[in-house]
């Protein structure tokens, strides 16, 4: 039988795989809520427009399977963390804020305005669209940020 590790969350690293890995889930979590709502549900559009519908729905299973990699990945390594006794939970719930935010803010500004692959809308007025999308992704990279640091803080114990 294997002897556990007598490791602590607090040693140095935990903090940061444990954001680390949860942000990988946060990041399959977000783009799956894309894929989910704005692809499947309401079909505004598809992660490659500037094709056929055929490519389209192709391209959406493409990310259809990443978001799923990252999700499980993810998972597999917050597993392994938590068989370790290297978890450190507060700061996995500070790495999933994160993951979202950086995969709608990526989604927003590279997907959306950089390589034009596709937009929110189409014949509608963006703006409010864009406006709303990528402020949600900052709103969430600053609460998860906020999380992140205070975790980093309480784990480096009192200042001196």
């Amino acid at each position: 039988m294997a002897e556990r590790s007598r490791v602590t969350p607090t040693e140095s690293g935990s903090w940061a795989r444990s954001t680390a890995a949860a942000t990988l889930v946060g990041i399959g979590l977000m783009a799956a809520v894309d894929e989910i709502v704005f692809h499947q549900l309401l079909q505004w559009h598809h992660f490659y427009d500037r094709s056929t519908p055929t490519v389209g729905i192709f391209s959406d299973g493409l990310l259809h399977t990443a978001e799923l990699i990252a999700v499980v990945a993810g998972f597999f390594l917050l597993a392994d963390l938590r068989r370790h006794g290297r978890l450190v939970p507060a700061s996995a719930w500070a790495g999933l804020i994160l993951g979202l935010g950086v995969f709608q803010l990526f989604d927003g500004i590279v997907d959306h305005k950089v390589l034009r692959i596709h937009q929110i809308r189409y014949d509608v007025d963006l703006l409010p669209y864009d406006v709303v999308w990528n402020a949600g992704a900052v709103l969430l990279l600053v609460i998860g940020t906020v999380l992140a640091l205070r975790v980093r803080r309480r784990m480096a114990g009192p200042s001196r």
